[in-house]
């Protein structure tokens, strides 16, 4: 295939696979063609941001990324525009979310939990000295993906995800916010009430949630009633597991208080002793305020403010970088593996042409239940009959790894896991011919 022909280009960046999909915004893996930089890219339609009145809460979000600058927030380099679409161009966060730790490896040792509840909170009070208030801390975001507690390379913390954010200016006169937002589960009782709230406090009851998580492995409010769970969460109704130290349930309890005006504040949680056993202030430096000019400039339909995109036609090329990325370590045969342990997505390695591999899907989807729309190299599958969470949703994508390889990833994009798991095994067993394997493969099979 010609190499040229399968690049999309956005200015200087050229855009790969999908890492993250929302109902309005998609988050693309791609690479600042000028000095090979791996970032991401929230991309947002700006029809739908029109029809559905998302401008404010747009640049809201865009706004609120400029202002915090921190070791432990994801950084926004820069926001474009083309007639269509709105670019947000951010660091590129590879180390997986937080969550994921304690799907894998169960609830953390108190030093692990310790350090990444210190790194939270680093983020949190410079957001908040900024004026910003986050309203979505949380591992499992219900609104927007990918979620928004990360780690990067080296382990360490990143908060992203401003979508819910809620600058000071939208405080009213009585000095409180009014709109209810966030995840139940995480959900600050004051929130829930509706009476109005202190930022700050709704989101450190959230962080409050999170240390509980990380230290027991469960939540501490949890209910399939939504109505039983509003009111575990209104009285403070948690215990404790009996693993959990003295001095770290201590903190928990007065972090989770159900009066606002009782909860602890930041400034007294940083004099707190279990948290300051080998803490470390963030070392930075902070430049001066950023530039707000572009924020209205994406909106403009002014061709002057808008970015050269070329599409392309062909599957997306995967370059070296983005598939060492994607493995679970420098064996890339795991990338490959048949019978990988996935979650909420999987890939899979074919040696047939693209346009084979899309219409055999298509072929074992339909009478699955599944409603196909079909767009050049990917596949959108839509189970017409309502699951447990909702109707399951299923986005593939083809990528060329070499001229005779192509990488198949398998992503659920809303519904049920457990659904997405039966889905796929069901589909797996009708794509025998498809899927290549190994010679060591084969012979197991015979």
């Amino acid at each position: 295939m010609n190499q040229s022909k399968m690049r999309r280009i956005i200015g200087k960046y050229e855009i790969g696979r999908t890492i993250g999909e929302g109902t309005f915004a998609k988050v693309k893996f791609a690479r600042n063609t000028e000095n090979g930089q791996p970032v991401a890219i929230k991309i947002f339609d700006k029809d739908k941001v029109l029809k559905h009145k998302l401008s404010e809460q747009i640049k809201r979000e865009i706004t609120t990324m400029k202002l915090v600058k921190h070791p432990n927030v994801v950084q926004l380099y820069e926001v474009m525009a083309s007639k269509a679409k709105i670019f947000m161009v951010m660091e590129f966060v590879g180390g997986g979310e937080l969550f994921d730790k304690i799907v894998n490896h169960g609830r953390m040792q108190e030093d692990e939990a310790r350090k990444y509840f210190q790194q939270l909170i680093n983020a949190v009070d410079f957001c908040h000295s900024r004026g910003v208030y986050h309203r979505d801390l949380k591992f499992i975001s219900l609104l927007v993906q990918p979620e928004n507690l990360l780690l990067d390379a080296s382990g360490d913390l990143k908060v992203s995800d401003f979508g819910l954010s809620a600058l000071s200016l939208q405080v009213q006169d009585d000095g409180l916010l009014h709109t209810t937002c966030g995840t139940p589960n995480y959900v600050a009782p004051e929130v829930i009430n509706d009476r109005g709230y202190d930022g700050a406090a709704a989101d450190l009851w959230s962080c409050g949630v999170i240390l509980f998580v990380l230290l027991a492995g469960y939540l501490p409010f949890d209910d399939s009633n939504l109505m039983n769970l509003y009111k575990k969460i209104s009285s403070a109704e948690f215990t404790c597991p009996p693993w959990i130290s003295f001095s770290a349930m201590k903190l928990i309890a007065q972090i989770l208080d159900p009066n606002p005006v009782h909860r602890i504040t930041i400034p007294k949680i940083l004099k707190d002793e279990w948290f300051k056993k080998d803490y470390r202030p963030p070392v930075f430096d902070e430049k001066k305020e950023r530039n707000l000019d572009d924020v209205e400039a994406v909106f403009k339909d002014s061709e002057e403010y808008h970015v050269m995109e070329n599409k392309e036609e062909n599957p997306t090329p995967m370059n070296a970088f983005e598939l060492i990325s994607m493995s679970r370590g420098l064996n890339l045969g795991n990338l490959f593996h048949a019978n990988q342990d996935f979650k909420r997505e999987t890939k899979f390695a074919s040696k047939r042409p693209a346009n084979e591999i899309i219409s055999k899907i298509e072929e074992a989807a339909k009478p699955l239940g599944f409603d196909v729309h079909k767009k050049n190299y990917k596949l959108r599958l839509e189970n017409m009959k309502a699951g447990r969470k909702g109707n399951l949703n299923v986005a593939t994508e083809v990528f060329q790894v070499a001229p005779s390889l192509h990488m198949v990833e398998v992503r659920k994009t809303k519904g049920d896991t457990l659904e997405f798991h039966k889905f796929y095994k069901n589909l797996s067993t009708s794509l025998q011919d498809v899927v290549w394997k190994t010679e060591e493969e084969m012979q197991e099979m015979k």
